[in-house]
Protein backbone atom coordinates (compact mmCIF):
# COMPACT_ATOMS: atom_id res chain seq x y z
CA UNK A 1 0.00 0.00 0.00
CA UNK A 2 1.29 3.42 -0.89
CA UNK A 3 1.25 6.33 1.51
CA UNK A 4 1.51 10.06 1.11
CA UNK A 5 3.78 12.52 2.77
CA UNK A 6 1.46 14.82 4.69
CA UNK A 7 -2.20 14.46 5.67
CA UNK A 8 -4.53 16.26 3.30
CA UNK A 9 -1.97 16.65 0.50
CA UNK A 10 -3.25 14.09 -2.01
CA UNK A 11 -5.15 14.81 -5.16
CA UNK A 12 -8.61 13.51 -5.99
CA UNK A 13 -7.30 10.70 -8.21
CA UNK A 14 -4.96 9.33 -5.52
CA UNK A 15 -7.71 9.57 -2.92
CA UNK A 16 -10.08 7.55 -5.10
CA UNK A 17 -7.35 4.96 -5.72
CA UNK A 18 -6.75 4.52 -2.00
CA UNK A 19 -10.47 4.14 -1.33
CA UNK A 20 -10.88 1.48 -4.03
CA UNK A 21 -7.71 -0.31 -2.92
CA UNK A 22 -9.00 -0.62 0.65
CA UNK A 23 -12.62 -1.56 -0.06
CA UNK A 24 -11.87 -5.31 0.38
CA UNK A 25 -10.60 -4.52 3.88
CA UNK A 26 -13.91 -2.80 4.66
CA UNK A 27 -15.92 -5.83 3.54
CA UNK A 28 -13.69 -8.23 5.49
CA UNK A 29 -14.06 -6.26 8.71
CA UNK A 30 -17.81 -5.82 8.18
CA UNK A 31 -18.26 -9.55 7.48
CA UNK A 32 -16.39 -10.54 10.63
CA UNK A 33 -18.48 -8.19 12.75
CA UNK A 34 -21.75 -9.19 11.07
CA UNK A 35 -21.31 -12.89 11.81
CA UNK A 36 -21.47 -12.04 15.52
CA UNK A 37 -24.68 -10.06 15.19
CA UNK A 38 -28.38 -10.96 14.93
CA UNK A 39 -29.49 -11.97 11.44
CA UNK A 40 -31.49 -8.78 10.95
CA UNK A 41 -28.32 -6.65 10.83
CA UNK A 42 -27.51 -6.16 7.15
CA UNK A 43 -23.96 -6.75 5.93
CA UNK A 44 -24.36 -4.05 3.30
CA UNK A 45 -25.34 -1.52 5.97
CA UNK A 46 -22.17 -2.36 7.88
CA UNK A 47 -20.09 -2.06 4.72
CA UNK A 48 -21.59 1.34 3.92
CA UNK A 49 -20.76 2.59 7.40
CA UNK A 50 -17.29 1.08 7.16
CA UNK A 51 -16.64 2.97 3.92
CA UNK A 52 -17.33 6.22 5.78
CA UNK A 53 -14.70 5.18 8.32
CA UNK A 54 -12.26 4.35 5.52
CA UNK A 55 -12.73 7.74 3.88
CA UNK A 56 -12.19 9.44 7.24
CA UNK A 57 -8.98 7.45 7.71
CA UNK A 58 -7.64 8.44 4.30
CA UNK A 59 -8.56 12.10 4.76
CA UNK A 60 -7.02 12.32 8.24
CA UNK A 61 -4.05 10.00 7.92
CA UNK A 62 -0.69 11.46 8.88
CA UNK A 63 2.37 9.22 8.29
CA UNK A 64 4.40 11.35 10.69
CA UNK A 65 2.70 9.39 13.48
CA UNK A 66 4.69 6.37 12.31
CA UNK A 67 1.72 4.07 11.71
CA UNK A 68 0.70 2.35 8.47
CA UNK A 69 -2.39 3.57 6.63
CA UNK A 70 -3.80 0.03 6.64
CA UNK A 71 -3.56 -0.14 10.44
CA UNK A 72 -5.11 3.30 10.90
CA UNK A 73 -7.85 2.51 8.35
CA UNK A 74 -8.76 -0.73 10.14
CA UNK A 75 -9.15 1.20 13.39
CA UNK A 76 -11.38 3.84 11.78
CA UNK A 77 -13.46 1.29 9.84
CA UNK A 78 -14.15 -0.80 12.93
CA UNK A 79 -14.82 2.32 14.97
CA UNK A 80 -17.37 3.65 12.49
CA UNK A 81 -19.21 0.32 12.34
CA UNK A 82 -19.22 -0.15 16.11
CA UNK A 83 -20.41 3.41 16.70
CA UNK A 84 -23.33 2.84 14.33
CA UNK A 85 -24.27 -0.38 16.15
CA UNK A 86 -24.18 1.31 19.54
CA UNK A 87 -26.49 3.97 18.18
CA UNK A 88 -29.01 1.31 17.17
CA UNK A 89 -29.19 -0.06 20.72
CA UNK A 90 -30.15 -3.40 19.17
CA UNK A 91 -29.13 -5.52 22.16
CA UNK A 92 -31.97 -6.28 24.59
CA UNK A 93 -31.28 -5.47 28.23
CA UNK A 94 -31.82 -9.10 29.16
CA UNK A 95 -28.84 -10.13 27.03
CA UNK A 96 -26.65 -7.43 28.54
CA UNK A 97 -27.73 -8.61 31.99
CA UNK A 98 -26.76 -12.18 31.17
CA UNK A 99 -23.34 -11.03 29.96
CA UNK A 100 -22.70 -9.25 33.25
CA UNK A 101 -23.93 -12.26 35.21
CA UNK A 102 -21.55 -14.58 33.40
CA UNK A 103 -18.61 -12.22 33.89
CA UNK A 104 -19.40 -11.95 37.59
CA UNK A 105 -19.75 -15.74 37.92
CA UNK A 106 -16.40 -16.28 36.23
CA UNK A 107 -14.72 -13.74 38.52
CA UNK A 108 -16.21 -15.25 41.70
CA UNK A 109 -15.45 -18.85 40.70
CA UNK A 110 -11.91 -17.94 39.64
CA UNK A 111 -11.24 -16.22 42.96
CA UNK A 112 -12.66 -19.17 44.90
CA UNK A 113 -10.86 -21.86 42.91
CA UNK A 114 -7.65 -19.89 42.20
CA UNK A 115 -7.73 -21.10 38.59
CA UNK A 116 -9.78 -20.75 35.44
CA UNK A 117 -13.19 -22.32 36.19
CA UNK A 118 -14.62 -24.98 33.90
CA UNK A 119 -17.92 -24.56 32.09
CA UNK A 120 -19.60 -26.79 34.65
CA UNK A 121 -18.25 -24.65 37.50
CA UNK A 122 -19.38 -21.41 35.83
CA UNK A 123 -22.85 -22.85 35.29
CA UNK A 124 -22.95 -24.00 38.93
CA UNK A 125 -21.94 -20.52 40.09
CA UNK A 126 -24.82 -19.11 38.03
CA UNK A 127 -27.14 -21.72 39.49
CA UNK A 128 -28.27 -23.01 36.10
CA UNK A 129 -27.82 -26.32 34.21
CA UNK A 130 -24.86 -26.59 31.82
CA UNK A 131 -27.20 -26.83 28.83
CA UNK A 132 -28.86 -23.55 29.78
CA UNK A 133 -25.46 -21.90 30.24
CA UNK A 134 -24.54 -22.97 26.70
CA UNK A 135 -27.77 -21.37 25.48
CA UNK A 136 -26.80 -18.15 27.25
CA UNK A 137 -23.45 -18.12 25.45
CA UNK A 138 -25.17 -18.44 22.09
CA UNK A 139 -27.71 -15.74 23.00
CA UNK A 140 -25.11 -13.14 23.94
CA UNK A 141 -22.61 -13.72 21.16
CA UNK A 142 -23.69 -10.54 19.35
CA UNK A 143 -22.72 -8.47 22.37
CA UNK A 144 -19.05 -9.34 22.04
CA UNK A 145 -18.33 -6.98 19.19
CA UNK A 146 -15.06 -5.34 20.23
CA UNK A 147 -15.42 -6.80 23.69
CA UNK A 148 -11.70 -7.40 24.08
CA UNK A 149 -11.11 -3.73 23.41
CA UNK A 150 -13.44 -2.67 26.21
CA UNK A 151 -13.50 -3.78 29.83
CA UNK A 152 -14.87 -2.43 33.06
CA UNK A 153 -18.21 -1.13 31.80
CA UNK A 154 -20.15 -0.52 28.60
CA UNK A 155 -18.58 2.90 28.24
CA UNK A 156 -15.07 1.59 29.01
CA UNK A 157 -11.92 2.96 27.47
CA UNK A 158 -10.13 1.15 24.67
CA UNK A 159 -7.62 -1.43 25.78
CA UNK A 160 -6.15 -3.06 22.71
CA UNK A 161 -5.96 -0.26 20.14
CA UNK A 162 -3.18 2.21 20.84
CA UNK A 163 -2.71 4.37 17.77
CA UNK A 164 0.16 6.84 17.97
CA UNK A 165 -0.48 10.45 18.85
CA UNK A 166 1.84 13.32 19.67
CA UNK A 167 2.53 11.84 23.12
CA UNK A 168 3.03 8.26 21.98
CA UNK A 169 6.63 8.07 23.20
CA UNK A 170 6.02 9.39 26.69
CA UNK A 171 7.48 6.98 29.30
CA UNK A 172 4.07 6.70 31.00
CA UNK A 173 2.41 5.70 27.72
CA UNK A 174 5.04 3.08 26.92
CA UNK A 175 4.82 1.70 30.45
CA UNK A 176 1.02 1.38 30.31
CA UNK A 177 1.17 -0.29 26.92
CA UNK A 178 3.74 -2.78 28.15
CA UNK A 179 1.73 -3.50 31.30
CA UNK A 180 -1.48 -4.02 29.32
CA UNK A 181 0.20 -6.39 26.89
CA UNK A 182 1.57 -8.35 29.85
CA UNK A 183 -1.88 -8.62 31.46
CA UNK A 184 -3.56 -9.72 28.23
CA UNK A 185 -0.84 -12.31 27.54
CA UNK A 186 -1.08 -13.66 31.09
CA UNK A 187 -4.86 -13.82 30.86
CA UNK A 188 -4.70 -15.76 27.60
CA UNK A 189 -2.21 -18.19 29.13
CA UNK A 190 -4.63 -18.95 31.95
CA UNK A 191 -7.66 -19.87 29.86
CA UNK A 192 -8.24 -23.45 28.60
CA UNK A 193 -6.19 -24.53 25.59
CA UNK A 194 -9.16 -24.95 23.24
CA UNK A 195 -10.27 -21.39 23.99
CA UNK A 196 -6.74 -20.08 23.39
CA UNK A 197 -6.69 -21.89 20.06
CA UNK A 198 -10.04 -20.43 19.00
CA UNK A 199 -9.00 -16.87 19.93
CA UNK A 200 -5.72 -17.29 18.06
CA UNK A 201 -7.40 -18.63 14.92
CA UNK A 202 -10.07 -15.95 15.03
CA UNK A 203 -8.07 -12.84 15.92
CA UNK A 204 -4.59 -13.69 14.65
CA UNK A 205 -5.30 -15.94 11.67
CA UNK A 206 -8.61 -14.14 10.93
CA UNK A 207 -10.56 -17.33 10.26
CA UNK A 208 -14.34 -17.31 10.42
CA UNK A 209 -16.18 -19.42 12.99
CA UNK A 210 -17.08 -21.90 10.28
CA UNK A 211 -13.45 -22.25 9.22
CA UNK A 212 -12.33 -22.67 12.84
CA UNK A 213 -14.95 -25.38 13.31
CA UNK A 214 -13.41 -27.30 10.42
CA UNK A 215 -9.90 -26.91 11.85
CA UNK A 216 -10.65 -28.07 15.41
CA UNK A 217 -13.42 -30.47 14.33
CA UNK A 218 -16.19 -29.04 16.47
CA UNK A 219 -19.62 -27.75 15.49
CA UNK A 220 -19.77 -24.06 14.59
CA UNK A 221 -22.25 -23.36 17.40
CA UNK A 222 -19.80 -24.90 19.88
CA UNK A 223 -17.02 -22.68 18.56
CA UNK A 224 -19.28 -19.69 19.11
CA UNK A 225 -19.93 -20.76 22.72
CA UNK A 226 -16.25 -21.27 23.51
CA UNK A 227 -15.25 -17.99 21.89
CA UNK A 228 -17.85 -16.07 23.90
CA UNK A 229 -16.70 -17.81 27.07
CA UNK A 230 -13.03 -17.04 26.37
CA UNK A 231 -13.77 -13.37 25.81
CA UNK A 232 -15.80 -13.16 29.00
CA UNK A 233 -12.93 -14.74 30.93
CA UNK A 234 -10.52 -12.10 29.60
CA UNK A 235 -12.98 -9.27 30.19
CA UNK A 236 -13.41 -10.39 33.77
CA UNK A 237 -9.66 -10.45 34.34
CA UNK A 238 -9.00 -7.12 32.65
CA UNK A 239 -11.86 -5.39 34.44
CA UNK A 240 -10.32 -6.42 37.76
CA UNK A 241 -6.69 -5.64 36.93
CA UNK A 242 -7.04 -2.65 34.59
CA UNK A 243 -9.56 -0.15 36.04
CA UNK A 244 -11.47 1.89 33.46
CA UNK A 245 -10.45 5.05 35.27
CA UNK A 246 -6.80 4.51 34.48
CA UNK A 247 -5.43 6.90 31.87
CA UNK A 248 -5.21 5.61 28.32
CA UNK A 249 -3.92 6.90 24.99
CA UNK A 250 -6.60 6.81 22.34
CA UNK A 251 -7.07 8.20 18.87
Amino acid sequence: MYSYAVSGMIDHEERERLILENLPQVRLIARRIQERLPKNISLEDLVSTGVIGLISAIDNFDPRHNVKLKTYAEYKIRGAILDSLRGLDWAPRQKRRKTKQIEAAIAVAEQRLQRAPSEEEIAAQLGIPLEEYHEWLVEIRGLHVASLEYAGNEQGRELLHFLPDTEDNLPSTLLERSELERLVARGIDQIPEIERTILSLYYREELTLREIAQVVKLHESRISQLKSQAILRLRSQLAEQWPASRGMVTA
